[in-house]
């Protein structure tokens, strides 16, 4: 099996796994508890809320754990924009996001009143900050951009847009769950962050989202004062150790390894292209992920794509919704202007820190076989 699926998940880094182990059977204790069962897995979360926030240079109380990116991800829209609402009611956020905002900025639309700016891209997939300076309003509370697009891996000026709010007193929420480790990711820079350890070689359920000191946030949850009254629930201890583990080797990520993914993630498109001349690369070639690569072919059917690369050993995915066996055509790529035909005619193939030049190759002559096989 040959995976390249790293955008959609990573496997647990065995460090991570080792420093989790013990908090399946020896600290089992609650952490809320007072005797000494609850003060041994207390202790784990704060330890690990402190590797957390030095990581994004950030203080300790600025960290929430949750249960996923998902879950950070409507935290931070819904209970800012809840929080704010004696401010105002107007939001803006971008037609690219990740569902997980998106839906959460429909809902806050839809079931309470919201007014929403839905700021649109370029054909490489960003946006342009003078639509988004002319879009800020004195009503508006928070905007919401992520930093790189988990679907074809174009990263957006967050940075830039951020320091644009902060001079409208606008807050900056910034969904960083597909570059955190591939990018650098600094909370200074941001009002809110959100991260899913998964995405970073860590445990599957269990996410971050930072918030800068003085931020008020209203919980969407009741039931405790569990991570500063922000998050109620009795805390995944485990999980939130092995994030931790997972977050501070992700930030060692080094820039020799970016490279090397960009390089064979430029193998695998030179094979594709040299395989299929009409095969198009979808979004920006210079602000993007190392190891994303978003592919659309035109007169193919994307599912029977990935079943036919499936056959073969390949793991990718379209970086579209598949529901009820059929493929939809990706928001994203819509959003950017690809025709739905050849929206639903494309490939994602994400690459990570075990992807091996032979691997690449491989790869390659295997998409280019499949390829070939259905043009004849």
């Amino acid at each position: 099996m040959i995976y390249l699926d790293y955008n959609a998940t990573t496997p647990l880094a065995p460090e991570a796994r080792a420093a989790m182990a013990p908090y399946f059977e020896t600290y089992f204790g609650n952490p809320s508890s007072i005797h000494q069962a609850g003060r041994a897995t207390r202790a784990a979360i704060d330890d690990s809320r402190d590797r957390v926030a030095r990581v994004l240079g950030a203080k300790p109380h600025e960290i929430i754990f949750t249960g996923g990116g998902t879950e950070s991800d409507n935290l931070a829209v819904i209970g800012l924009a809840r929080n704010r609402q004696p401010q105002g009611k107007h939001l803006i956020t971008t037609r690219t996001e990740h569902h997980a905002v998106l839906q959460a900025f429909e809902f806050l639309q839809k079931r309470e009143g919201y007014d929403v700016t839905w700021l649109g891209v370029n054909p490489e997939g960003r946006i342009c900050l003078a639509e988004l300076e002319a879009a800020l309003r004195p009503d508006t509370t928070l905007v919401s951009i992520m930093s790189a697009n988990n679907e074809t891996g174009t990263l957006q000026p967050v940075r830039e847009a951020a320091t644009l709010c902060r001079s409208r007193g606008v807050l900056f929420h910034c969904d960083a769950i597909q570059s955190f480790g591939k990018e650098p990711v600094c909370a200074s820079d941001f009002d809110a962050i959100s991260l899913a350890a998964h995405k970073f070689h860590g445990p599957k359920g269990a996410g971050i989202l930072y918030l800068k000191s003085g931020i008020s946030i209203d919980s969407l949850q009741q039931g405790g004062a569990h991570e500063n009254q922000r998050r109620p629930g009795t805390e995944n201890v485990a999980a939130i150790v092995g994030t931790a583990v997972a977050a501070e080797l992700a930030a060692g990520v080094s820039p020799e390894e970016q490279t090397r993914q960009a390089r064979l993630r430029d193998l695998l498109w030179e094979q594709i292209a040299a395989a299929d001349p009409s095969a198009r690369l979808n979004g920006s070639r210079e602000q993007r992920l190392c190891n994303t690569l978003n592919v659309s072919f035109p007169g193919f059917d994307g599912e029977s794509l990935l079943m036919n690369l499936d056959l073969a050993g390949i793991c990718a995915s379209s970086g579209a919704a598949c529901m009820v066996g059929s493929i939809l055509p990706s928001h994203v790529l819509l959003a950017m202007g690809v025709p739905e035909a050849l929206a639903k005619a494309t490939v994602r193939f994400s690459l990570g820190k075990d992807t091996t030049h032979g691997q690449i190759v491989e790869a390659g002559a295997l998409v280019g076989n499949i390829l070939r096989r259905h043009r004849h």
